[in-house]
């Protein structure tokens, strides 16, 4: 299908994923809200402008892929995204942007001036992946396919940005807007979004950004929802014991049992959607030892902040309760059970409404692309910007992408539906940033 299409009321037309707590599905009496972006997304699409843009992704799709590669191949793990930070900095000075810049959280960046008469948009994706150091991430190509962990999420939406840089310039397309085009660190789930974090609160244009658009791996989903998330490391402390002589001593493995019972029997709303998971045990030293030390990792998310609250609320009831269950039980003769915990991870819940103009305008590009947008939920680096009421959304890189997060993990190599996908994202950038085209 070619890059435009017939004009239809977009609003009654457009796909929303069917996750419980995504937005409701624009009906008929929201055509008119949509049109006008619509229009603009027809109007860009069809322009000489863009078309050479397109033209200019087209020409540069194997510089795209190479320079995927490249990045790929530089391990990149939560807290040690330096390398990576530096080569991408180096290609985004190549890239004509000014600027460019490290800052002090290790987030690369440069800067596309506009005419400085819009909100500065930040684009951006994130430098690093969920793979130890010593992970082998050699890039290979298996048929269509290549294969490296970490290829797809999100190295793919660093390519991608670089690709926009240049289109932009190609096609000699200003923006209103000066855009900021960044590799941010800490996205992954240690990281907890630590770069975006950096970028509003600390950053040099923390007073300046109006708009946000994150690209990650993906196609047609315009993510507006951000799943907040809280995670805990419990710790449950004792005296400890040989397992025959001081059998009767408390023993903190009980405590946490008894907390994993009682969070276990938390009743998680389903709208907005909730969840709950203790996904990591750990403690002991022998099968005859009576434990000194355990603990366990909590993970928490939500839809909703307040039904986040209250999952965080029961998991901090029960576990005094479990404790002096356990205390109780046994005897407290050598010492009594004790319990500590370590907030580990802490994502906002955040949320930019579909009738605001950055969801539109990305979801207005998708369809007149030919492709049909989802609207979802997920925990992205837009949670920061949504959280603090600034228009965020996140967007596919253009790539398809399979097995994320395994060692498996690859990215097809098919060059027309990568370039109709990336152009949508492009489109979505003009339209926010206030590229009068032609």
């Amino acid at each position: 299908m070619g890059w435009r299409s017939t004009c239809f009321p977009f609003a009654a037309a457009l796909a929303i994923s069917q996750a419980p707590a995504a937005d409701a599905q624009f009906k008929e009496r929201d055509a008119a809200v949509a049109a006008p972006y619509l229009a603009r997304a027809d109007h860009i699409a069809g322009s000489n402008g863009f078309a050479a843009a397109r033209a200019a992704l087209s020409r540069d799709y194997e510089r795209i892929i190479a320079e995927l590669i490249t990045l790929t191949e530089i391990p990149a793990p939560p807290f040690e995204e330096a390398v990576r930070a530096r080569a991408f900095a180096k290609m985004l000075d190549a890239a004509g942007l000014a600027d460019v810049e490290i800052d002090a959280e290790g987030n690369a960046m440069g800067l596309r001036r506009g005419r400085g008469t819009g909100p500065l948009l930040v684009v951006t994706a994130h430098l690093d992946t969920v793979f130890p150091k010593e992970t082998d991430v050699k890039v290979r190509r298996e048929g269509g396919w290549l294969h490296a962990p970490g290829i797809g999420d999100d190295t793919a939406g660093l390519a991608t940005i670089l690709a926009y840089v240049r289109a932009l310039d190609a096609a000699g397309i200003a923006t209103d807007s000066d855009i900021l085009f960044m590799g941010n660190v800490g996205e992954e789930g240690p990281g907890d979004l630590r770069g975006v974090r950096h970028l509003f609160e600390k950053g040099r244009y923390r007073d300046r950004i109006g708009r946000f658009i994150s690209i990650e791996s993906g196609r047609g989903r315009v993510i507006n929802g951000g799943i907040g998330s809280r995670r805990y490391k419990v710790t449950f402390q004792g005296p400890g014991g040989h397992s025959l002589h001081d059998f009767g001593l408390v023993n903190p493995a009980y405590a946490m049992a008894g907390a994993i019972q009682a969070l276990g029997r938390f009743s998680a709303p389903r709208t907005p959607r909730t969840t709950f998971n203790i996904g990591v045990l750990e403690g002991g030293t022998s099968v005859n030892s009576i434990p000194f030390s355990v603990s366990m990792l909590v993970d928490m998310r939500s839809e909703g902040a307040e039904a986040l609250r209250a999952v965080e609320d029961h998991l901090m009831a029960v576990l005094p309760k479990a404790v002096a269950e356990e205390n109780a039980t046994r005897s407290t003769a050598k010492g009594a059970i004790s319990y500590r915990t370590e907030l580990s991870g802490d994502r906002p819940v955040g949320q930019t409404p579909a009738s605001q103009d950055i969801v539109q305008a990305a979801a207005a590009a998708l369809k007149v692309a030919g492709i049909k947008p989802m609207l979802q939920w997920a925990s992205t680096d837009s949670n920061i910007p949504m959280s603090r009421g600034i228009p965020a959304v996140t967007l596919g890189s253009g790539f398809q992408v399979e097995r994320v997060h395994s060692l498996e993990e690859a990215l097809l190599l098919d060059r027309d539906e990568t370039l109709r996908h990336m152009s949508a994202g492009l489109a979505t950038i003009i339209a926010i940033a206030g590229g009068p085209i032609d």
